[in-house]
């Protein structure tokens, strides 16, 4: 189990970790060809409304699907989870071009709803012209990610890491291209512009498609092997498959929405609560627009979440079906434990080191800095709420996250607007934090309850890595306020040495108290064992 996890988190953590990086390393060039944030807030107002509708459509079938085909895998019914992948397509064609059509239809009333309150020189018309644009990207991508469910439920990971990064370049190498072509050759509308780099989704998605439709020549040779061993003890039928997949999807649906609908939130009630708490020095457009660009950065440690996410549920549903808890006890343990070690310190790294790092990808912004320190800690949150929510659907409690992400949902609704109106920009992101705490208790209560989890051991392992981050952070913060003082943070090359010096510190600190502690290789397994014996610290300690 855990060599099998780890090489499955690895490759999606590295595809989906690259993916993200590269969308968001593609701002700084964009923001030079469109001319600033001005342009950007049109690509963000048209955008919003396509991430809810793409999660709606999509988010739910990779794991709910790979979920189906691992439970049925291992009862060696294989002809089962063929038969879902055959008529998956038919379906998930007819879906895409049924929500595609209605997103071009209602691109009007959702700029209407996106725009209502906010303080922006564009125009309905201009808004509804990049939600048409963008909404191509359906007819495609429902398709791309079935097989992508496909091939995880068969614990195949790498067809999924690899379609997502030639997805994201396919993407940013045409919204780069088509966006400058179109205001600097062709001398056309800002507008026009935008909507070339929100199709772009539907290029992304076409050359995603295309590789992983070369996996499956490459590939189905060995599944039609798998198929032969087949038992064929079962025959279920398609209304009764859909029915399952429908009880799994949904709540994947529901995970999936769940940051866009905080955003769409944010979108809807952030200019009149700035407005009525009096919080009108600061340019409304900025104010926003910084709360947008900083997630953009938040979300980078969150990618380790969704790599743990896909990986983890059809090894639980594994473990689940066969009713052996000791097995998914540690897969949820180690799951937890390797999550917490990464995505803390990365997190509480951006946080610290927010202003040069907001000064490298957009520029030097004392509001921006404020704004990224805030935010960066709910990284972890994110991430926590992801891999809980797998879990949920792993030990066959889905129904618990609709519960628990509603709960979420309804605090952040019910806070947004008093705290941005006491608080000002950070309110917003205070509101999320307390509405994705909830979730998380929620989702913890139920893992404990129906999972019968023991957290005692995950409880030890976390003191442990919050100890590892101050240890590592002390210093850290001090070499930063040192080297703050003798360079001009307002340069982007010194802002950049600074992000470098103090976070090879901290990745020489913090993985060296793993590596002496024992707790690294107790979580990557005997390859941190080879780096150990390499670096002359011999055999792991004992460590509970």
């Amino acid at each position: 189990m855990s060599s099998k996890l780890i090489r499955g988190t690895f490759i999606l953590t590295l595809g989906t970790i690259l993916s993200k990086v590269l969308g968001l390393l593609y701002v700084i060039p964009f923001y030079a060809i469109i001319g600033g944030e001005g342009p950007y807030a049109l690509y963000s107002y048209g955008y919003i409304p396509y991430t809810i509708f793409i999660s709606i459509a999509t988010a739910g079938v990779p794991m709910a699907v790979s979920k189906y085909i691992a439970k049925y895998n291992t009862l060696e019914e294989y002809a089962v989870g063929r038969k879902l992948f055959r008529s998956g397509l038919v379906v998930m064609s007819i879906t895409g071009i049924i929500s595609f059509i209605v997103m071009y239809l209602l691109a009007t009333p959702l700029a209407e709803i996106v725009l209502r309150g906010a303080d922006t020189t564009y125009t309905v018309t201009d808004v509804a012209a990049v939600i048409k644009a963008v909404s191509f990207a359906l007819i495609i991508i429902p398709i791309m990610s079935l097989i992508r469910g496909f091939f995880q439920g068969n614990q195949s990971m790498g067809p999924s890491a690899v379609s997502t990064v030639i997805e994201q370049l396919a993407r940013i190498i045409f919204l780069l291209a088509g966006s400058y072509a179109v205001l600097h050759i062709w001398k056309g509308s800002i507008v026009t512009a935008i909507s070339v780099a929100t199709f772009a989704a539907f290029i992304g998605g076409l050359a995603s498609l295309v590789v992983l439709l070369w996996y499956w020549k490459k590939r189905k040779s060995g599944l039609d092997e798998q198929l032969r061993q087949d038992k064929g003890t079962l025959d279920i039928s398609l209304t009764n498959m859909y029915k399952e997949i429908i009880v799994y999807a949904f709540p994947f649906v529901m995970v999936g929405i769940a940051n866009p609908l905080y955003q769409f939130i944010d979108q809807l009630t952030f200019n009149s609560a700035m407005i009525a708490g009096g919080h009108v020095a600061k340019d409304l457009n900025t104010a926003y627009g910084t709360l947008m660009t900083t997630h953009k950065l938040v979300i980078i440690p969150v990618s380790l979440a969704t790599a743990f996410a896909m990986t983890i549920v059809p090894l639980i549903t594994e473990s689940f079906v066969n009713s052996d808890r000791k097995v998914m006890f540690r897969q949820i343990d180690q799951t937890i434990q390797m999550l917490l070690f990464i995505t803390v310190p990365a997190a509480l790294g951006l946080a610290i080191l927010a202003e040069p790092i907001y000064t490298v990808f957009y520029e030097y912004s004392p509001f921006g800095a404020e704004v990224l320190q805030a935010y960066a800690p709910v990284a972890i949150l994110f991430a926590l709420y992801s891999v809980t929510a797998a879990i949920l659907q792993g030990i066959n409690e889905q129904r618990f996250t609709i519960l628990s992400l509603l709960t979420g949902i309804l605090f952040k609704l019910a806070f947004n607007t008093p705290m941005i109106e006491a608080y000002g920009t950070v309110g917003a992101i205070y509101a999320t934090t307390l509405g994705y705490a909830i979730s998380i208790i929620i989702n913890l209560i139920v893992i404990k309850i129906f999972g019968r989890y023991p957290f005692k051991l995950v409880s030890r392992r976390t003191m442990l890595i919050l100890i590892f981050n101050v240890m590592m952070l002390v210093p850290v913060f001090f070499v930063y306020r040192g080297l703050d003082h003798l360079f001009n943070p307002e340069s982007r090359f010194l802002s950049l040495l600074i992000i470098i010096i103090c976070a090879s510190l901290g990745v020489v600190i913090y993985g060296y108290l793993g590596l002496r502690s024992g707790l690294a290789d107790r979580l990557f397994g005997t390859r941190i064992e080879k780096v150990k014996a390499k670096l002359g610290m011999g055999k792991r300690e004992k460590h509970s």
